[in-house]
C-alpha cells in the first residue's frame, strides 16, 4: 500500500460539500465499504456537476479510474462490486436510481442514472419518470412487467390446502371440472380451508350452491368470516355432506 503524501497546502486545496447528515444518520447505517466508496465518490461528483437536475450516469462510474481501483481493491470483480453498491445505496435511500436508454451508435442502450435524494431532486425525479422533463440524449426505460406466477392446480391446491389427494378424490376434482371452471373450484377449495371444513364433499357442496344460488353477494371473499362454516351442510343434502 502505498502512503498517502498528505493534503496540498495554500489555495491550491479543493473541498467537497457533503450535508451534514450524512454523518449524523447515514454514515452510521452504512456497514458495507463499497456503498460507503461509491457514495462519496457520487457526492463529490455530483458537487462539481453543473445545471439541473445534476446526475451521475451508470457508465461515468463504471469508466472512474480512481473509484473502480477503489472498489477492486475490497477483491471481487470491480463491476458487480459496483453494482452491489449502487443497489444498496439506491435502497438505503441515499440515492434514487432511474433506468434510461440511451442512443448510441444509432442502437438504443441501457443506462441507469443516478441523483442525489433531496428534496430537489425527487421533485426533478418524478418530472422525469412522468416525461415532464426530457434529458438529453436519454429517455426512460419503461418498467419490464411483472411475471405474474401461474396458479397452482386444483390438484396441487387440494393437497396444499385440504389434505392427501387419493385416487378417488382426483376423479371426484376431475369430474368438477367438467362442470365448473378451475377458477370457481380454487375458490371452493380456499373457503373450505378458511371454515376448515377440509373434505371433497364440503368442496363440491360450496360447487353446487354457487351454480344454484350464484356468487352475487360477493361472501365468499369480503365477508368470510361473518358467513356461517356450517351453511354448506344444512339443509336438504347436508347430511351427505356431514358424512
Amino acid at each position: 500500500m502505498n502512503e498517502f503524501q498528505g493534503f496540498p497546502s495554500g489555495g491550491r486545496v479543493e473541498y467537497t460539500s457533503i450535508p451534514n447528515a450524512f454523518f449524523s444518520s447515514l454514515l452510521p447505517q452504512i456497514t458495507d465499504m463499497a456503498e460507503l466508496k461509491t457514495t462519496l465518490h457520487i457526492i463529490a461528483v455530483l458537487y462539481i456537476k453543473k445545471g439541473a437536475p445534476r446526475f451521475v450516469t451508470y457508465s461515468e462510474l463504471l469508466s472512474n479510474i480512481s473509484l473502480m481501483a477503489g472498489l477492486k481493491s475490497l477483491g471481487g470483480q470491480p463491476e458487480i462490486v459496483l453494482k452491489n453498491a449502487l443497489k444498496l445505496a439506491s435502497g438505503r435511500g441515499t440515492l434514487i436510481c432511474i433506468p434510461v436508454s440511451s442512443a448510441f451508435a444509432g442502437e438504443s442502450q441501457n443506462e441507469d442514472i443516478y441523483l442525489l435524494n433531496t428534496e430537489a431532486d425527487r421533485a426533478a425525479a418524478e418530472k422525469i419518470r412522468n416525461g415532464d422533463f426530457k434529458l438529453d440524449g436519454l429517455k426512460v426505460r419503461e418498467a419490464a412487467p411483472v411475471q405474474a406466477e401461474p396458479l397452482p392446480d386444483i390438484y396441487t391446491l387440494y393437497e396444499q390446502n385440504i389434505g392427501m389427494l387419493t385416487p378417488i378424490i382426483a376423479d371426484e376434482l376431475k369430474d368438477a371440472e367438467k362442470t365448473y371452471s378451475a377458477d370457481w373450484i380454487r375458490d371452493a377449495i380456499k373457503e373450505s380451508a378458511l371454515h376448515n371444513k377440509r373434505s371433497i364433499k364440503y368442496i363440491l357442496k360450496i360447487l353446487e350452491n354457487w351454480s344454484v344460488e350464484g356468487r352475487s353477494d360477493g361472501t365468499y371473499q369480503r365477508d368470510i368470516k361473518k358467513s356461517d362454516p356450517d351453511k354448506y351442510i344444512k339443509g336438504k343434502y347436508g347430511h351427505i355432506v356431514q358424512r
